[in-house]
């Protein structure tokens, strides 16, 4: 509440030429400047006029009709950090989502994605990919592909903690905006070093085991035994999972990878391994998937069908 007061104070009398004190002004100077969660020169339509908002400034932004959207590219509308990369399942109508947690006590939503592309506690600069534009949820009902976009503050309740959107230094024109994204790859990442790369098991990695092409989409911890990934390849419509153990290395233990693609029977890989389970493979173009694994007592399962694209 402290830093608010400052913000506000600060901004006031800077508005009235009047001397700013250099902490109220440092303060006030720690906001990002936002910009469109959109890649460089793509034009987005946003709106605040749906009856599913909790509050006026959520914006769902839309640049096609019906689907024309879903797959495309959303990128981070300022440098910080994830806090939060995960299907919500049950929990609220967000489907898959992103937070992005920002100097100035600001956090960024990004919901309905159709696909992940970063993990918790990743550092993203502005304009890095994030995912993709989608329509996952668990209670609207003939969604169409569209990004739900949000900025809250990291104090006060819901839903007054939604603030009034801006970008590139200008405040959106609530209820409805066409805008042009300045989003170009200018923005620094956060001074804190990203956390480092998890040690590969005797060298494997899960793009080496899965092979050409494939990328990680997702990935989650296996108790404190394993981690489960998630890849895709773009060229061939194709997901992959492995399990790659973090302990016991080396040494032959029970170890499992599943994926399931939506309409079509379980794939796994159960066994004795010294140091992952999988590759399973499957086609999955524009396919909802479900994928996990076990490493002894320890498993992950996916909340719900999930990664769509």
């Amino acid at each position: 509440m402290r830093i608010v007061t400052v913000v506000a104070i600060g901004a006031s009398l800077f508005a009235l030429g009047l001397p700013v004190h250099p902490a109220a002004a440092s303060t006030a100077a720690a906001a990002p400047t936002f910009q469109l969660p959109f890649p460089c020169g793509q034009t987005w339509a946003g709106s605040s006029g749906s009856s599913a908002h909790a509050s006026k400034y959520e914006i769902d932004f839309n640049q096609g009709s019906g689907d024309a959207d879903l797959g495309a590219p959303v990128v981070a509308a300022a440098a910080g950090k994830v806090i939060t990369s995960a299907n919500q399942g049950s929990l609220n109508g967000f489907g898959n989502l992103v937070k992005i947690q920002h100097s100035g006590g600001l956090v960024t939503f990004y919901a309905h994605l159709n696909s992940r592309s970063v993990s918790v506690g990743a550092t993203v600069k502005q304009g890095q990919q994030i995912g993709t534009v989608g329509k996952t949820t668990s209670k609207h009902k003939g969604m169409v592909a569209h990004l739900h976009y949000e900025v809250r503050t990291t104090g006060g309740s819901y839903p007054g903690n939604i603030r009034a959107a801006s970008f590139n230094g200008a405040g959106f024109k609530y209820p409805s905006q066409t805008l042009k994204s300045q989003n170009c790859g200018g923005g620094a990442a956060p001074a804190k070093p990203a956390k480092p790369a998890e040690p590969s098991p005797g060298g494997y990695t899960p793009e080496k085991v899965c092979g050409s092409g494939y990328k990680k989409v997702d990935s989650a911890a296996v108790g404190s035994a394993a981690t489960a990934y998630l890849l895709y390849n773009a060229s061939s419509g194709s997901n992959c999972v492995v399990t790659m153990k973090k302990t016991s290395v080396g040494t032959k233990t029970a170890v499992t990878a599943y994926l399931e693609v939506k309409g079509k029977a379980r794939a796994t890989d159960s066994g004795s391994y010294a140091y992952y389970a999988g590759p399973v493979r499957a086609p999955a173009k524009q396919t909802c998937v479900k994928w996990g694994g076990s490493a002894g007592s320890a498993r992950y399962d996916a909340p719900a069908f999930e990664h769509c694209g």
